[in-house]
C-alpha cells in the first residue's frame, strides 16, 4: 500500500477487476469444453440411436438396426459358403471341382 488513498482504491479496484476477469475466462474456457462435450455426446446419441428423415436428410438407422442388417447379411453368405441341399455356392463350386477332376488326371 502507498498510503495514499486515491491510488489505493485504484489498485485494489484494479485487482478486482483482474481477478473478475481472470474467473469469466475461466468460465468461459470450461464452458466451451462442457459445450463440446455435450455436443458430441449428442453426436454419439444420434448415431446409436438413429436420425428420422426431415426434409433434405435422408433417415439414418441406429447401431442395433445397422447390426441387425449385418447379421441377415452374413446369414446369407454363411448359406451360400457352407454345403447344403445343393443350392449353394459351395454346392456349385464342389460339382465343378468333381466335373473337371478327370481334366486333372488326363494330364
Amino acid at each position: 500500500m502507498t498510503g495514499i488513498p486515491t491510488i489505493d482504491n485504484a489498485a485494489a479496484w484494479a485487482a478486482i477487476v483482474v481477478a473478475i476477469g481472470g474467473a469469466l475466462a475461466l468460465l468461459y474456457r470450461w464452458s466451451r469444453g462442457l459445450r463440446r462435450g455435450i455436443q458430441r455426446l449428442g453426436q454419439f446419441l444420434d448415431d446409436w440411436f438413429g436420425v428420422p428423415e426431415r426434409p433434405g436428410v435422408p433417415e439414418r438407422p441406429g447401431v442395433m438396426q445397422r447390426l441387425g442388417s449385418l447379421e441377415e447379411k452374413v446369414a446369407d453368405v454363411k448359406h451360400e459358403v457352407r454345403p447344403n441341399s445343393g443350392g449353394s455356392l459351395r454346392d456349385a463350386v464342389d460339382r465343378v471341382d468333381a466335373r473337371t477332376a478327370h481334366l486333372d488326371k488326363d494330364s
